[in-house]
Order: C-alpha cells, then structure tokens, then sequence
C-alpha cells in the first residue's frame, strides 16, 4: 500500500468509462483506484456519503494570467476584442501582475475541480514558479513572438531563447509542471517564426500549442494569401510536432474543412474545442465534433482565457460542448454525460469529489444513474481535490491557496493596471 492512500466509504463513483458505482474504494496516490476491505493501511478515511467521486477536469487551452483582464471588450467580436482591448493593454504587463493573476486563476481552478492546465501566456516563467506553489499540473507554452511579449523587444529572438532556456531547465515541481513552445496563430506569426516554434518544441521533445482556425476571417485572409487554408498551410511547412515526440495543441478549429481534420489526425494533434469562448466572441463556427470523431482526431475540451470565457470552470465547459454540439447539428444523443464527462477528464490521474447535499445534483435518481447528468447540467460544489496524493482542497476548503487573499491581491492590482493605462 503506498503512503498516500486514502479510503472513502458509502461513496458514488464515477469511473473512467462514466458510469457511476456505489462502494468503498481506495484512491492511491498513484492515481489508481480499487475496491476497499476495510482494513487496509491508509492516511485518512473519508466518509463518501454525501460525495460523488471523479476523475479531475482537464482544461487544454488557457491563458491563465488574462484573469487580469476579466470582462474587459464586452461587446466586441474576436479582432476588435484582440486588437482593440487585449493587446494594447497587455504591453503594460508585468510579471508582478502575471503572478497575481495566475494565483487567482489556479484558485478558481481548484475550486471548479480542474488540476491541468495546457497554458499560453507571458512570462511562462513566473507562471511556472507560481502554479508549482498551488499543486496543480500544467504545460506551459510560452510565446516565442518578439514584440507580442511584454518583456520582449521586437525581433531581437530573446522569447525564443527564453524558452529554450526554460525548456531545457529544471521544472519548479516535477512531474507537475511542463513546459513548451507557444506560437500565436498564423495572423499573428509569420512562417519564420511558426517554424521556430516547431523546431525548439521537435528539438526537445515538447508541446507545441496554437490558436487556428478560429474565425472565418482567419480562415478566408489565410487562404487569400497562401492559397491554403490554416491547418492545411501548417501542414505545408511541416509545422506539427507529432504525438510520441511532444504533441501539437490546436485550440478552436470552428472553421476546418474535413481535409483539414484528416490532417490533425494524422498527426496525432489534440483539437480543443472551446464553445463558450467562441459563442461570447460570436466567432460563427463551432467545431465539428461528430466530424472531428469520425476522422479520428483527439479532441479536448478547453475554457480559453477568463478575459473570453468569462469563467475557468471546466464543468460548466462540458455542458456548453454538450449543448452546443447538439444545437447545430439537431441530434440531442451528441455528446451525453458520458461521453462529455469523458471528454473534459481524457488523460486525468487525479480526483476530485462532489457534495452530494448540493440541491442542484438532487434527485439522485435509482442507482445513482442522475449524478453524472445532474453535475453536467446543473452543477455541484467541489469539496476535495487530490492530486498525487497531495489534498489541495478539503471539505470545501482550498489548501495551497488563501482565496480570499487571491482575490483581494487581484481586485487592488488590477486598479492599480487599469489606472496606468487610463481604462
């Protein structure tokens, strides 16, 4: 028995194919779990009465430190929000402000049952060395674009090199934090810097993490300057990292033709759909997901950044997918609890529980067969998160993290930011 088991009696359980049990069960710090005798060798015994126990969300397309920048350009579509908003405020960062807002981030994160993160934001370092004191797990993937980065002057390499160097570098906590190669998207990079990124993240065997496909204004500006659609342009530079060497991250893909899908699969690339964000920009298109399964290609789910989304819970991620999928394409069998929980928790070893007194998972349903449905569609409050073994939250409590102190921290610099800059 390892020194981190825990054993939680008269639990619900929802196993890794969806379907919800009723038992006790060992949860191991190695992220398995087994049927309890009752007289094992734990660290704690949990009474799982009022619990529904999970496997942890998974969120693969964030930019954790846009915490900062919450409701800011409502109203806008994607470019103007971009241009308009985001970008002329973000060269007033620093890596104070990164860290004060992926803190909050993270606590959100945790407190919404979510301990992965695949990231893209500005100094990837403090953001390492930040998420490394919270207990959650993340890739980092940096931007490598000169003049987009804050700290960064403008074709001077020095994003790439930094990178490199953080890549190449011991992690802040092990086995927890990653990172790799960020490039923007291919309206923002130019095809030196996109193969680049490509290079460093084939060179060292990491993550490599982008934004396409996402508009139709992408799209049709791509094709009338390559004659080639995104993915299919990325194709042609041999611009993807394949799956055994460190994967490519393709976050959207709202505006891909089956072409194109045939593609990511063939790379073994993950496709992150993110609904909520694309409907807030209202970015027209919505992934394919049945077409994106039919073509074999791996699809996660992602929140986008807090500045789009507006959120990070990746419960409430999961039923926009769900709901969305099911909207366009006239068939309310896409997507069911299942297969959506599935989806949000693909590759997860921790886990977290549910309060089962929360009124929003009541009914329960015979044999428990509404718990799942009911935390898709209506919700439920996270009571612990555990991670390697590690308690991050424990009966409603954040551990690693003081959320109140986030919070304040967040609320007074942000003032301070938004004062500087005279929005």
């Amino acid at each position: 028995m390892d020194s981190e088991t825990r054993r939680i009696t008269k639990t619900w359980l929802a196993g890794d194919d969806g379907l919800v049990s009723r038992g006790d069960y060992l949860l191991h710090g190695d992220g398995s779990v087994s049927e309890s005798k009752g007289d094992e060798d734990v660290i704690e015994t949990i009474d799982g009465s009022s619990r529904l126990v999970t496997r942890s969300l998974q969120n693969w397309h964030t930019h954790l430190g846009m915490v900062l920048n919450r409701g800011m350009g409502e109203g806008l579509p994607l470019m103007e929000w971009l241009e308009e908003a985001i970008f002329p405020v973000e060269k007033n960062l620093t890596a104070e402000l990164v860290e004060i807002g992926t803190r909050a981030a993270a606590a959100e994160m945790i407190a919404s049952g979510s301990t992965y993160s695949c990231d893209m934001y500005y100094f990837t370092q403090t953001i390492g060395e930040t998420l490394a004191e919270t207990g959650v797990r993340a890739t980092l993937c940096g931007p490598i674009s000169d003049g987009l980065t804050p700290n960064s002057e403008h074709g001077s390499g020095e994003a790439l090199r930094q990178m490199e160097s953080l890549i190449a570098g011991p992690s802040p906590r092990p086995g927890r934090i990653e990172y790799g190669v960020g490039t923007h998207s291919v309206y923002v990079c130019d095809q030196e810097t996109l193969l680049k990124g490509s290079e460093l993240a084939k060179k060292t065997g990491s993550m490599l993490h982008i934004h396409t496909s996402e508009t139709r204004k992408e799209v049709a500006d791509c094709f009338s300057k390559h004659g080639m659609y995104p993915i299919e342009y990325l194709d042609s530079m041999d611009y993807f990292v394949s799956a055994d060497e460190g994967g490519t991250v393709c976050a959207h893909c709202g505006w891909v033709t089956k072409k194109e899908m045939r593609i990511l699969a063939m790379h073994g690339a993950h496709a992150v759909h993110c609904p909520t964000s694309n409907q807030k920009l209202a970015c027209g298109g919505t992934m394919s997901y049945p077409a994106m399964k039919e073509a074999g290609v791996d699809v996660r789910l992602g929140t986008d950044g807090a500045a789009s989304n507006n959120s990070l819970d990746m419960r409430s991620e999961a039923k926009a997918a769900s709901l969305v999928q099911r909207h366009d394409h006239w068939d309310a069998r896409i997507l069911g609890p299942e297969e959506v929980w599935k989806l949000a928790t693909k590759g997860s070893r921790d886990w977290v529980t549910w309060d089962l007194d929360d009124i929003r998972m009541r009914p329960r349903g015979r044999d428990g067969r509404r718990l799942l449905s009911n935390l898709i569609y209506s919700g439920a409050k996270v009571l612990d998160v555990f991670v390697d073994g590690e308690a991050l939250r424990k009966d409603g409590v954040t551990l690693t993290i003081d959320e109140k102190k986030a919070g304040e921290q967040l609320e007074i610099s942000v003032e301070d930011y938004y004062r500087e800059i005279g929005v």
